[in-house]
């Protein structure tokens, strides 16, 4: 038994060591090597910082692009789902609600086409990514209220949509953030 528990207190902090110690220093140094160096990716406007590219917010205002809606109301220090499952009545509502106020501001569409990450929160309810059907659907209502023309409107849309990871993992995706900067610096 002495022996066992010899081998235990060595066991644990040889752990101590590597998953208190080493992991983070590791961690650490390569959040050192990515992009806002370990700080998170901050995306500027005339110098002044308006958000970071990892982090959703909420856009209203008919000029630009929508996000996921947040079941935290984009509060970072919330970070959470809703927890609420698809049978759940009051998600329903909530989705059905959020398809409701889509259909009212984009009245050429019909529901099915409508793609459910506009109508559904995120996992952590921050997602700053839509997918490039999500930012489609939106075209129109932007070129309309920017007095652009659809084609221009498209294009930034094109030129933000980030193809899947290697070309192999994960959705195509359009960081609603940086798309609605472009919004704002693009010249006719």
């Amino acid at each position: 038994m002495k022996n066992n528990l010899v081998k235990s207190i060595r066991l644990t902090l040889v752990l101590i060591v590597l998953l208190c110690v080493v992991y983070p220093v590791f961690i650490s140094f390569a959040g050192k090597l990515s992009k806002g160096r370990g700080d998170g990716e901050t995306i500027s406007v005339n110098g002044k910082v308006v958000g970071y590219a990892n982090e959703g917010q909420s856009f209203t205002q008919q000029k630009y692009f929508w996000g996921r809606p947040s079941a935290v109301g984009y509060n970072a220090a919330g970070s959470a789902g809703s927890n609420k499952g698809p049978g759940n009545p009051d998600y329903l509502k909530d989705v059905a609600s959020r398809i409701d106020t889509l259909l009212k501001y984009h009245q050429y569409l019909k529901r099915s086409e409508i793609p459910a990450d506009m109508v559904t929160a995120s996992g952590s309810g921050l997602d700053p990514d839509i997918s490039p059907d999500a930012a489609k659907i939106q075209i129109k209502r932007i070129a309309d209220n920017r007095k652009l023309t659809a084609q221009q409107v498209t294009d930034l849309v094109a030129a933000h949509t980030e193809p899947p990871l290697l070309g192999l993992f994960g959705p195509a995706k359009v960081n609603v953030l940086k798309l609605n900067v472009a919004l704002d610096e693009f010249k006719k």
